[in-house]
Protein backbone atom coordinates (compact mmCIF):
# COMPACT_ATOMS: atom_id res chain seq x y z
CA UNK A 1 0.00 0.00 0.00
CA UNK A 2 1.37 3.38 -1.00
CA UNK A 3 1.30 5.79 1.94
CA UNK A 4 1.65 9.57 1.88
CA UNK A 5 5.31 10.62 1.49
CA UNK A 6 6.12 7.29 -0.27
CA UNK A 7 7.38 7.40 -3.85
CA UNK A 8 4.58 6.48 -6.21
CA UNK A 9 5.03 3.81 -8.89
CA UNK A 10 6.33 4.81 -12.29
CA UNK A 11 3.46 5.91 -14.54
CA UNK A 12 3.82 6.21 -18.30
CA UNK A 13 0.77 6.01 -20.55
CA UNK A 14 -0.10 6.70 -24.15
CA UNK A 15 -2.49 9.62 -24.57
CA UNK A 16 -5.43 10.28 -26.85
CA UNK A 17 -4.11 12.53 -29.59
CA UNK A 18 -0.66 10.94 -29.53
CA UNK A 19 2.41 10.86 -27.41
CA UNK A 20 3.35 9.36 -24.09
CA UNK A 21 2.62 11.06 -20.77
CA UNK A 22 5.20 10.40 -18.06
CA UNK A 23 4.58 11.29 -14.44
CA UNK A 24 8.32 11.70 -13.83
CA UNK A 25 8.40 14.50 -16.43
CA UNK A 26 5.59 16.51 -14.82
CA UNK A 27 6.79 19.55 -12.92
CA UNK A 28 3.76 21.33 -11.50
CA UNK A 29 4.18 23.89 -8.77
CA UNK A 30 2.23 21.80 -6.23
CA UNK A 31 0.71 18.53 -7.45
CA UNK A 32 -0.18 16.26 -10.31
CA UNK A 33 -3.72 14.97 -9.94
CA UNK A 34 -3.90 11.46 -11.40
CA UNK A 35 -7.51 10.36 -11.80
CA UNK A 36 -7.86 6.66 -12.60
CA UNK A 37 -11.24 5.84 -14.11
CA UNK A 38 -13.05 2.62 -15.04
CA UNK A 39 -13.36 3.23 -18.77
CA UNK A 40 -15.66 4.05 -21.64
CA UNK A 41 -18.34 1.63 -20.45
CA UNK A 42 -18.96 3.59 -17.23
CA UNK A 43 -21.67 6.29 -17.24
CA UNK A 44 -20.53 7.54 -13.80
CA UNK A 45 -17.01 8.02 -15.20
CA UNK A 46 -18.45 10.12 -18.00
CA UNK A 47 -20.09 12.51 -15.53
CA UNK A 48 -17.03 12.57 -13.30
CA UNK A 49 -14.56 13.25 -16.12
CA UNK A 50 -16.79 15.91 -17.67
CA UNK A 51 -16.73 17.71 -14.33
CA UNK A 52 -12.95 17.38 -14.17
CA UNK A 53 -12.61 18.55 -17.78
CA UNK A 54 -14.50 21.73 -16.91
CA UNK A 55 -12.13 22.36 -14.00
CA UNK A 56 -8.73 21.63 -15.59
CA UNK A 57 -7.86 25.33 -15.94
CA UNK A 58 -8.86 25.97 -12.31
CA UNK A 59 -6.57 23.15 -11.16
CA UNK A 60 -3.75 24.55 -13.29
CA UNK A 61 -4.26 27.98 -11.70
CA UNK A 62 -3.59 26.25 -8.37
CA UNK A 63 -0.32 24.75 -9.59
CA UNK A 64 -1.81 21.33 -10.22
CA UNK A 65 -1.46 19.31 -13.43
CA UNK A 66 -4.22 16.82 -14.30
CA UNK A 67 -4.57 13.54 -16.18
CA UNK A 68 -7.27 10.84 -16.33
CA UNK A 69 -6.07 7.27 -16.96
CA UNK A 70 -7.80 3.97 -17.64
CA UNK A 71 -7.03 0.42 -18.71
CA UNK A 72 -9.05 1.06 -21.89
CA UNK A 73 -7.64 0.44 -25.33
CA UNK A 74 -6.76 3.36 -27.58
CA UNK A 75 -10.04 2.95 -29.47
CA UNK A 76 -12.15 3.03 -26.31
CA UNK A 77 -10.21 6.00 -24.87
CA UNK A 78 -10.65 7.94 -28.12
CA UNK A 79 -14.38 7.19 -28.07
CA UNK A 80 -14.62 8.36 -24.46
CA UNK A 81 -12.94 11.66 -25.27
CA UNK A 82 -14.99 12.31 -28.42
CA UNK A 83 -18.36 10.83 -27.42
CA UNK A 84 -18.27 12.42 -23.97
CA UNK A 85 -17.19 15.82 -25.31
CA UNK A 86 -13.99 16.06 -23.30
CA UNK A 87 -11.84 18.98 -24.42
CA UNK A 88 -8.85 20.02 -22.32
CA UNK A 89 -8.43 16.99 -20.06
CA UNK A 90 -5.53 14.72 -21.00
CA UNK A 91 -6.74 11.14 -21.36
CA UNK A 92 -4.24 8.32 -20.87
CA UNK A 93 -4.98 4.74 -21.81
CA UNK A 94 -3.54 1.26 -21.83
CA UNK A 95 -2.76 1.06 -18.12
CA UNK A 96 -1.60 -2.49 -17.43
CA UNK A 97 -3.37 -4.45 -14.69
CA UNK A 98 -0.05 -5.01 -12.91
CA UNK A 99 0.56 -1.24 -12.86
CA UNK A 100 -2.98 -0.57 -11.59
CA UNK A 101 -2.35 -3.01 -8.74
CA UNK A 102 0.96 -1.27 -7.91
CA UNK A 103 -1.02 1.92 -7.39
CA UNK A 104 -3.40 -0.01 -5.09
CA UNK A 105 -6.39 0.15 -7.42
CA UNK A 106 -9.10 -2.48 -7.25
CA UNK A 107 -9.69 -4.62 -10.34
CA UNK A 108 -13.14 -5.79 -11.45
CA UNK A 109 -14.37 -8.36 -13.93
CA UNK A 110 -17.35 -7.60 -16.17
CA UNK A 111 -20.94 -8.01 -15.05
CA UNK A 112 -22.37 -6.66 -18.33
CA UNK A 113 -21.53 -7.34 -21.97
CA UNK A 114 -20.44 -3.74 -22.57
CA UNK A 115 -17.69 -3.95 -19.95
CA UNK A 116 -14.15 -4.97 -20.92
CA UNK A 117 -12.58 -8.16 -19.57
CA UNK A 118 -10.89 -6.55 -16.56
CA UNK A 119 -10.71 -2.89 -15.56
CA UNK A 120 -9.63 -0.78 -12.60
CA UNK A 121 -12.00 0.87 -10.22
CA UNK A 122 -11.61 4.63 -9.62
CA UNK A 123 -8.83 6.29 -7.68
CA UNK A 124 -7.53 9.83 -7.30
CA UNK A 125 -3.95 10.61 -6.32
CA UNK A 126 -2.27 13.93 -5.56
CA UNK A 127 1.42 13.48 -6.33
CA UNK A 128 4.04 16.03 -5.36
CA UNK A 129 6.56 17.24 -7.95
CA UNK A 130 9.22 15.03 -6.30
CA UNK A 131 7.14 11.92 -7.12
CA UNK A 132 5.86 11.28 -3.62
CA UNK A 133 2.27 10.76 -2.65
CA UNK A 134 0.46 13.55 -0.83
CA UNK A 135 -3.00 11.94 -0.70
CA UNK A 136 -5.21 9.34 -2.34
CA UNK A 137 -8.82 8.27 -2.54
CA UNK A 138 -9.50 4.75 -3.81
CA UNK A 139 -12.92 3.26 -4.61
CA UNK A 140 -14.20 -0.28 -5.03
CA UNK A 141 -17.23 0.78 -7.09
CA UNK A 142 -18.12 3.59 -9.51
CA UNK A 143 -20.09 5.30 -6.73
CA UNK A 144 -19.11 7.55 -3.79
CA UNK A 145 -16.77 9.76 -5.80
CA UNK A 146 -15.03 12.86 -4.53
CA UNK A 147 -16.15 16.25 -5.79
CA UNK A 148 -13.47 18.17 -7.66
CA UNK A 149 -14.62 21.47 -6.15
CA UNK A 150 -13.76 19.97 -2.75
CA UNK A 151 -10.36 18.85 -4.06
CA UNK A 152 -9.62 22.38 -5.28
CA UNK A 153 -10.66 23.78 -1.90
CA UNK A 154 -8.33 21.29 -0.21
CA UNK A 155 -5.44 22.34 -2.47
CA UNK A 156 -6.09 25.97 -1.56
CA UNK A 157 -5.96 25.08 2.14
CA UNK A 158 -2.84 22.93 1.73
CA UNK A 159 -1.06 25.80 -0.02
CA UNK A 160 -2.21 28.50 2.41
CA UNK A 161 -1.25 26.55 5.53
CA UNK A 162 1.64 24.50 4.16
CA UNK A 163 -0.42 21.55 5.37
CA UNK A 164 1.58 18.32 5.58
CA UNK A 165 0.59 14.91 4.22
CA UNK A 166 -1.32 12.82 6.76
CA UNK A 167 -1.68 9.07 7.26
CA UNK A 168 1.95 8.21 6.62
CA UNK A 169 2.69 6.42 9.91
Amino acid sequence: MIKPTDAVPVLEVATVGGGTWKLAEQKPEWFTLVEFYRGYHCPRCKLHLLDLDHKVARFEERGCGVIAVSMDTQERAEKAKSDWGIGGLTIGYGLAEEKARQWGLYISTPIQDKEPHDFCEPGMFLVRPDGTLFSKVIHTTPFHRHHFADVMEAIDMIRARDYPPRGNV
